[in-house]
């Protein structure tokens, strides 16, 4: 176990508090946690250079909201392997849509999932995926 490196996440938010509790959660699971606090910051996070093992992003968003970040960071083939989490209050089948389209790994409604419950899942996504 300890040959596994730890992943690197980049968590989206424009709401500092959830921004700082992901942070926190992911931590304790041993992410190399980075955040942004909209769209457009993510992007020149990823275009700096930086390449996440995974993303979760928040769908409102100012500036550049998860949906145009996402179809950015894609038009761009920016961190094309990352797997990808919308973490929204938005459930509307419509953004659920357009987010499948734009290649989300999976997409969970913030008010019914407890934090703890969204780091398992991106764990679960990562490790399903890198078999």
């Amino acid at each position: 176990m300890n040959e596994e490196k730890a992943y690197k996440i980049l968590i989206t938010d424009d709401d500092k508090f959830i921004l700082n509790m992901y942070a926190i959660k992911f931590q304790k699971e041993k992410f190399d946690v980075t955040t942004a606090s909209n769209g457009a910051e993510a992007l020149k996070i990823l275009e700096s250079g930086f390449v996440p093992d995974a993303m979760v992003l928040d769908v409102i968003m100012p500036v550049m909201d998860g949906l145009e970040f996402l179809a950015a960071m894609r038009e761009k083939k920016l961190a094309p392997n990352a797997t990808v989490l919308m973490l929204s209050n938005q459930g509307q089948s419509s953004d659920i849509d357009k987010a499948k389209q734009l290649g989300i790994d999976g997409y969970i409604v913030k008010a019914t999932t407890i934090p703890s419950e969204v780091v398992t899942e991106v764990t679960r996504m990562l490790s399903t995926k890198n078999k």
